[in-house]
């Protein structure tokens, strides 16, 4: 006997407040989103876990909250489900290892700044049972690698005309140097509060060097223990765990840019109704909005990359990595409700 397939999401906005990080939209971008899932392709709110780190927010989006809340979408997974992680915040890219380029990878950057690795969501992708989907719509800085190994549909080959970029906007990125910093004045305040932490484990975090994510790894190590990247784990430790890469049928990536791109963080204006929003998130929410019919993961990048040129941004080009199979299937894979409001 069949079973009804289910739609499940995790939806992150990281708006970092009252740190030098701090960004505008990306709250709004997973409210929005949750509003858009729910009324528009049949998300039943139980089925919907969103992420936020406003002050009053009692689930904030730290790497643990956020890991624990995608395994437990996996975890309950059944073959036809859709499933959607939707990423609003800052992102990083870097070499873990210059003596292993292998190691290269991009990561998204939670609110307690321990990051998470494309090799931490192909983890969780290579668990899902055969016929269910896992979408990722990453709005973040650097995000066109997030899938390892996915097929690029439009990426660094579809570029466009540059133009210049708007005066309203902050990127959605932080730079190796000062996500090194921020780590290491937490574990210098914990070091001198919290028993726990030993300041010579971090003297050594801090002679491993500031320039590469060798360092950042070092002090995430030390101030989270083992609750850190798979990227960060010893050689035999991340063998036991049998991690492979992906095929390209695993997984689909709609991401705000290019892997060497910066994604835009807009503020309040009339170009984006009032509100501050993730320029990506912002123009997908405006072609479904416009849309009568189901769109394709392809017509949709393709259709969001033209609003963006329409905000004044020519340096983000948005991106799709998957099969081409799931290319040309409908977002969501769900036929939008065209009765209800948008």
């Amino acid at each position: 006997m069949s079973t009804e397939c289910k739609k499940r999401a995790v939806l992150v906005g990281c708006n970092y407040p009252n740190t030098i990080n701090e960004l505008s939209g990306c709250v709004n971008d997973a409210k929005a989103m949750r509003e858009m899932i729910v009324s528009r392709f049949g998300f039943d709110s139980e089925n919907v876990e969103l992420l936020t780190d406003e002050p009053e927010s009692t689930y904030k989006p730290t790497r643990a909250n956020i890991m624990a809340a995608l395994k437990k979408m996996v975890v309950a997974t059944k073959e036809g489900d859709a499933l959607l992680f939707h990423f609003s915040g800052h992102g990083v890219v870097d070499v873990i290892d210059h003596h292993q380029p292998s190691r290269k990878g991009e990561a998204i950057v939670p609110c307690d700044l321990n990051l998470i690795f494309d090799v931490d969501l192909g983890q969780l992708i290579q668990q899902l049972p055969s016929g269910s989907s896992f979408t990722i719509v990453s709005d973040s800085c650097h995000s066109g690698g997030l899938i390892d190994k996915s097929k690029e549909q439009i990426g660094p080959h579809s570029t466009l005309r540059g133009i210049a970029p708007p005066v309203d906007y902050k990127t959605r990125g932080i730079s190796i140097e000062t996500l090194y910093q921020c780590l290491l004045t937490a574990a210098n305040v914990m070091s001198g509060t919290q028993s726990f932490l030993d300041i010579t484990a971090v003297d050594n975090a801090i002679n491993t060097g500031t320039d590469n994510m060798t360092g950042v790894g070092s002090l995430l190590t030390t101030i989270f223990g083992n609750n850190v990247s798979l990227k960060f784990l010893p050689h035999y430790e991340r063998d036991i765990l049998n991690l492979r890469s992906l095929t390209e049928d695993e997984g689909i990536l709609l991401s705000g840019c290019q892997a060497n791109e910066l994604s835009f963080d807009l503020r309040a204006s009339d170009k984006t109704e009032g509100k501050a929003f993730g320029a990506f998130t912002y123009s997908i929410l405006k072609v479904i909005k416009e849309s009568n019919d189901a769109l394709t993961n392809r017509q949709l990048v393709v259709k969001a990359r033209n609003e963006i040129i329409k905000l004044g941004i020519g340096q983000q080009h948005s991106c799709l990595y998957c099969s081409d199979e799931n290319a040309d299937a409908a977002f969501l894979g769900h036929q939008p409700n065209t009765t209800t409001g948008a």
